[in-house]
């Protein structure tokens, strides 16, 4: 295992080193190439995709961190202070990288979608190895926990096969939501799509107790149409930089500036949401000719980061709405240890609630709401987790007590990372353990397994409509 360890690192460790974006241009290039697309077009496709990842994170470093000083304000103002610090997703993807584990855990992942291209199991062939960090923070979580190597990779095997499926049941819904043809090849492998199966349980008992709610129902675009400026992602933005600034009880000139933060920030991520569709034309265009060639018209998707889809505007609209409500949660939620800040702007969850209500605002508001707890428990069990890692590979953030525990309100999978407590537990031989573990896998399977017959059921719906 060791040896398999080593390799990785070897193979892996000098692209990673470059950082997501030179690692995404590097990947797409070589990816399009393979595919036989003329070099100066794959290479542009690269570029445009590293463009694209690097403007993404930036706007979305420059949201939250207006957002963290206004509710860090809040705290000081109110006196509330929990004991765990929200430092956003960046932070836990430096610390999971710095472990040696988080390589293997690609390399094996790598490995098992090869094989299940080979085998006819799915079509996505997954690209965002980056963002394989999460995943792996289940496996080491699990490893933390009590498991040893072998049951934290069959961990990690079990969701990553799950994960990858997804990304094919999908793919019709990433169409019709960006009236995009059928030749794109565009889909992703992020774990924050596998709460679909939750929500997608929380979606039917609205079809079938709320189905009424849905005539209140607004489209952002058309309210945009309907109300001009006041319905736009400006708007939106100026709206919640207020409601937020007023909380944390800042001055006129510090709520301006949050505001019109916010609302250039929001108005920025459609348009960088349309470079990630130019960037993989000419892969698309290459994997079309290979499955026309070689593959007899089989037809492979790319699993890419879930920004592509951060063009629809029900995304934001239902985070704006989610980050109060997800503030107001954690103070009164028992169990919780954790204050929004790095988090406030809710991405771990939103993009699953669009994909499965299909951009019902409404739906994707409450669901949302009522998923929220799962997402701050989870942080609040893996912190210690993150706080002695973070110590362990020198990455725990400067101007944060050393004394104090560190995680992120809504980091994506929070499922898993009770299944990796769950499961490192019982390898200690706990039998009440062991017996949770079983169930709490059980469950897990059984609910994709219906969520992927409903996905089905949407799919064939899809091709009904496009056949006509």
């Amino acid at each position: 295992m060791s040896t398999i360890i080593h390799f990785a690192n070897t193979v892996f460790q000098p692209i990673i080193d470059l950082g997501a974006a030179p690692m995404m241009m590097i990947v797409l290039t070589l990816i399009a190439l393979i595919f036989k697309v003329k070099f100066s077009k794959a290479l542009e496709g690269g570029i445009k995709l590293a463009i694209a990842l690097t403007a993404i994170g930036a706007v979305i470093g420059v949201l939250t961190s207006s957002f963290q000083d206004a509710l860090t304000a809040f705290v000081r103002s109110t006196g509330i202070n929990l004991s765990a610090t929200d430092v956003g997703w960046a932070p836990l993807a430096t610390i999971t990288w710095g472990s040696p584990y988080t390589l293997y855990f690609l390399l094996i992942m790598v490995i098992v979608n090869i094989i299940m291209l080979v085998m006819k199991k799915t079509n996505t062939l997954d690209v965002d190895i980056f963002d394989i960090w999460h995943l792996a923070f289940v496996g080491l979580f699990s490893i933390y926990c009590g498991a040893n190597l072998l049951i934290a990779t069959l961990l990690v095997i079990f969701i990553g096969v799950l994960k990858i499926i997804n990304s094919d049941l999908m793919k019709p819904t990433f169409n019709d939501l960006l009236n995009a043809p059928e030749s794109n090849p565009m889909t992703t492998t992020h774990m924050n799509y596998m709460m679909n199966p939750v929500i997608m349980v929380f979606d039917k008992i609205f079809d079938k107790l709320f189905p009424w709610l849905d005539k209140y129902d607004f489209d952002a675009a058309k309210l945009n149409k309907k109300i001009g400026f006041w319905g736009s992602k400006f708007a939106i933005g100026i709206y919640l930089g207020i409601f937020i600034g007023l909380l944390s009880g800042q001055g006129p000139k510090e709520i301006f500036t949050l505001s019109f933060t916010a609302a250039f920030c929001l108005e920025l991520f459609s348009l960088i949401g349309s470079w990630f569709i130019a960037a993989v034309e000419p892969l698309s265009q290459g994997i079309t000719n290979f499955a026309n060639g070689k593959l007899k018209g089989r037809k492979l998707n790319v699993g890419l980061d879930w920004p592509f889809i951060a063009g629809r505007a029900e995304v934001w609209a239902a985070a704006n709405v989610l980050a109060p409500i997800m503030l107001l949660e954690a103070l009164v939620l028992p169990g919780n240890k954790l204050l929004p800040l790095g988090g406030i702007i809710a991405m771990g969850v939103t993009p699953a609630l669009l994909v499965v209500t299909r951009g019902k605002v409404i739906r994707m508001i409450i669901i949302g709401a009522l998923e929220l707890p799962i997402f701050l428990w989870a942080g609040t069990l893996s912190a210690p987790f993150v706080t002695a890692t973070a110590k362990a590979v020198g990455a725990f953030p400067k101007g944060i007590s050393q004394n104090a525990l560190i995680s992120h309100t809504t980091m994506e999978g929070p499922i898993e990372k009770f299944l990796g407590y769950l499961v490192g537990n019982a390898s200690q031989g706990d039998i009440k353990f062991i017996l949770y573990a079983l169930g709490a896998l059980a469950l897990y399977l059984l609910i994709f397994i219906w969520y992927a017959f409903q996905m089905k059921k949407r799919n064939a719906e899809y091709a009904a409509k496009a056949a006509k």
